[in-house]
């Protein structure tokens, strides 16, 4: 019986650290990622979530036409280079910070109205591989009218 409770007792202390780091997280996003949205307006969403070297993250978001777009994609100090790529429906780039000099932000507008995916990717560092970095990564979307 006491196998189980540390097993449980572990099994939340665990749950509640994910927890606060997400927390964290979306924390980091609003404070310091948000600006890079400016003046766009933020479309109310928070997008993050603590990514390690060599992990890549994808998020499908709906773009209509006639909008203006900022996406803007920024990580924790610690992490190395963060990479970020747009991709249609047919997996043709539209736009990749790598070819950017690794710009936080990419402003465009649509024709028609589609779903993009959004694919974020943490660089190794290459220095030390038994201590690779973790951190939060956050992407973020604003919008303007078309006038």
């Amino acid at each position: 019986m006491k196998k189980y409770i540390s097993i449980i007792a572990i099994l939340l202390i665990s749950f509640g650290s994910i927890q606060n780091n997400q927390a964290q997280c979306k924390g980091f996003a609003k404070k310091v990622c948000k600006v890079e949205l400016n003046p766009y307006t933020h479309d109310g969403n928070f997008h993050a979530a603590i990514l390690t070297e060599g992990e890549e993250a994808e998020l499908y978001k709906t773009f209509y036409s006639d909008t203006e777009y900022r996406i803007a994609v920024c990580g924790s100090e610690q992490l190395p280079t963060i990479e970020f790529k747009v991709l249609d429906p047919d997996n043709k780039v539209l736009y990749s910070n790598k070819e950017n000099n690794f710009a936080r932000t990419w402003d465009f507008k649509l024709q028609s109205s589609q779903q993009l995916k959004i694919v974020v990717k943490v660089h190794p560092s290459g220095k030390n591989v038994e201590n690779v970095q973790s951190g939060c990564v956050s992407i973020m979307f604003g919008f303007k009218e078309a006038k």
